[in-house]
């Protein structure tokens, strides 16, 4: 069992029947009245969004995520394809499968797919990447009395804000919980 006050992003429970994942949630303590927890959930079968509002310590049971290393392989249509590093077998996952995750996995790199009950619901990536620069302003010499940033569009098309002497053609590690620029990678 789960309180919805120990609610963090990427938790599953079950609530009525179904399995959620908690996409955004917020602790809140008004100065009057009790506290409570303002989340936003995803239906980890159907893909539906809900805002709910929860009492802290209220109690849901925990479900149980399979969570397994895979490797990328390659893009068909709308399915992108992942191949299971221990048994070599791929599947294919749809792009509403996936959210976010795509803009930081390139080809043969190796990301964690969560299934609930033999069903892949969701695909998590390294928590840093090193990904290369396709699209990027020249710096300007000079120009650093302060910390400026430019924007740099990445091979997946993430567009990430990088320092001034980052250039075109540059691979950069990224964080990908929070899509931030960490270093410039070497190589």
């Amino acid at each position: 069992m789960i309180s919805a006050g120990d609610f963090r992003k990427g938790v599953t429970f079950e609530m009525d029947g179904k399995i959620y994942v908690v996409v955004e949630f917020l602790h809140v303590k008004p100065g009057k009245g009790a506290a409570f927890v303002r989340t936003k959930l995803k239906n980890i079968v159907t893909g539906q969004v809900l805002e709910r509002t929860f009492n802290p310590v209220e109690k849901f049971p925990k479900a149980h995520i399979e969570r397994k290393e895979m490797t990328y392989l390659y893009k068909d249509g709308d399915l992108y394809y992942f191949m299971d590093n221990e048994t070599y077998e791929q599947i294919p996952l749809n792009s509403s499968q996936l959210g976010d995750a795509m803009l930081y996995i390139t080809e043969n790199m190796n990301a964690t797919i969560q299934f609930y009950k033999g069903n892949a619901f969701s695909v998590e990536p390294p928590l840093f990447v090193a990904l290369k620069i396709v699209e990027c302003e020249p710096g300007v010499q000079g120009d650093t009395s302060k910390a400026t940033y430019k924007p740099a569009k990445m091979e997946t098309g993430l567009l990430v804000q990088v320092p001034l002497f980052v250039n075109e053609g540059e691979t950069i590690r990224i964080d990908t919980r929070t899509g931030a620029y960490m270093e410039r990678v070497n190589g």
